[in-house]
């Protein structure tokens, strides 16, 4: 059967952020989310509380199953028995919400395997609170690709607009961050963005590969690491078909990107990109998962603890991450002939 419109699954994010206020506010707003079948996953009294906090009154039809997602007339709720009210402080870390999320994340990548939906988009959640709460990961990212059996690479790219960055390492101390610059990660890293690039509608895109030292290393007199391995890696991404530039000195080369002469960066650490990108507009960042079977997006912010249940989280990131996961859903449908 052929399907006009992607299916999103919106889970609710961590219970004691502010994810529920962004999810309400999202769905509030129809011309967001008219391109797409809507399926919000989660405990029916958090989509409430969230409706409480954003001043919505949506009335979400329940469903009983996955196979009823497809095909409504507007955006329903599969409801989930995850936590209880009693059991969630507000604002607070807390292990009982970090397994509410993993259970409803693994209800979504369920639904994925079994080609129930096109994309995830999720609301922010909170690693500590997962980690407390069951998670064996170092992110959420790694948690999707064991538990899809994913047997190659993963990145997390972050997106600002037209502008993506991908990274060889994430989730890692800083003092190890040299050792993961290798071409093998490199050429990953590029290979991952351009073809999540493809996937976005950007059909033939223009890649950077920033330096990890100063100056591009300084002709070698400031760390050798351009010159033995990331030019060569670059020169190996052009060879296989993807057209990268580098390296470039990272201090210059946001401001090249800002103003629209590249599409991605690929960065050799998780805040040499970050950093660039939230200073750019913080507010409007969102994370794609690389190298899944299934896209995966959400709002690059946190589940912002400071100002849960007072109305103020802004929805524009979730809109982004709403948005992406459409043209990418739509993308994957179209590849499965669905």
């Amino acid at each position: 059967m052929t399907y006009a419109r992607p299916c999103i699954a919106v889970p609710l994010g961590d219970p004691a952020g502010i994810g529920p206020e962004l999810v309400a506010k999202l769905l509030a707003e129809r011309q967001a989310i008219d391109g797409a079948d809507v399926v919000v996953v989660g405990d029916p009294w958090l989509w409430q509380e969230g409706q409480r906090v954003a001043g919505t009154a949506l009335t979400l039809p329940e469903i009983a199953s996955w196979e009823q997602a497809r095909g409504q007339a507007g955006p329903v709720l599969l409801p989930l028995d995850t936590i209880r009210p009693e059991e969630v402080e507000f604002g607070r870390v807390d292990a009982a919400c970090g397994a509410s999320v993993l259970k409803v994340l693994a209800h979504c990548l369920d639904a994925a395997q079994a080609e129930r939906i096109d994309a995830i988009c999720f609301a922010p959640l909170n690693k500590l609170a997962m980690k407390q709460g069951g998670l064996r990961h170092e992110d959420e990212l790694h948690f999707f690709a064991e538990y899809l059996q994913v047997p190659g690479e993963v990145s997390e790219f972050n997106t600002l607009g037209s502008l993506w960055t991908s990274r060889i390492s994430s989730h890692v101390p800083l003092s190890e961050a040299a050792r993961y610059v290798t071409p093998e990660r490199i050429l990953n890293a590029t290979r991952l963005i351009h073809d999540a690039l493809v996937a976005a509608g950007v059909a033939q895109p223009r890649i950077a590969v920033a330096a990890i030292n100063p100056h591009a290393g300084e002709g070698g007199t400031c760390g050798r690491e351009e010159i033995d391995v990331i030019a060569p890696a670059v020169e190996a991404c052009v060879a296989a078909g993807y057209p990268a530039q580098g390296p470039f000195p990272a201090d210059t080369l946001f401001r090249r990107a800002r103003d629209g002469e590249f599409d991605a960066v690929v960065t050799m650490y998780h805040d040499q990109g970050q950093i660039a990108l939230k200073l750019l507009g913080f507010e409007r960042g969102v994370t794609v998962q690389g190298g899944l079977p299934i896209p995966i997006t959400t709002p690059a912010h946190g589940t912002a603890f400071d100002i849960v249940g007072q109305g103020k989280a802004s929805v524009e990131a979730m809109r982004h991450a709403f948005a992406i996961a459409c043209r990418m859903g739509a993308h994957h449908a179209r590849n499965r002939g669905v």
